[in-house]
């Protein structure tokens, strides 16, 4: 090959597509139950950390666009999961809130990140940690 350096095998980001796909593939499987997609799963755990933030504070820490996120908190109220809420001090401000059947969602999921992980039994807890922190690396460049 006249170019070596487009060979597929030497691209990082094939490798960090594939293991995208494999990911989503996994927890496309183990949401099902709980009819949730991916980013609203991650919008779920954002609020089961902390519940009763606003618009903005979910979107800065889920790193979701506020155009989808409207979306997604749309369809999160519409299954009941959540609602949305005026500020007490700023009404102009939505704050979202966690309904009781989405408190209750969290102890359904709580077994999901232990079956993603036994879904690749060929990385141990060191390998796992080591990627995290270098996929938190690349995602701060």
């Amino acid at each position: 090959m006249r170019h070596p350096q487009l060979l597929l095998d030497n691209q990082l980001c094939h490798r960090i597509y594939m293991a995208n796909h494999n990911l989503n593939r996994v927890y496309s499987s183990l949401l099902e139950p709980l009819q949730l997609t991916y980013p609203q799963y991650v919008v779920m755990m954002a609020l089961w950390q902390q519940d009763q933030i606003t618009l903005s504070q979910l979107s800065e820490r889920t790193r979701i666009d506020a155009g989808t996120l409207s979306l997604m908190v749309r369809k999160l109220t519409d299954k009941n999961l959540i609602d949305v809420r005026p500020g007490k001090d700023d009404k102009r401000q939505r704050v979202v809130h966690l309904t009781e059947p989405g408190q209750a969602l969290a102890d359904q999921a709580s077994n999901l990140p232990d079956q993603v992980l036994c879904a690749f039994p060929t990385l141990d807890q060191d390998e796992l940690k080591t990627l995290a922190q270098l996929l938190d690396k690349l995602n701060q460049a």
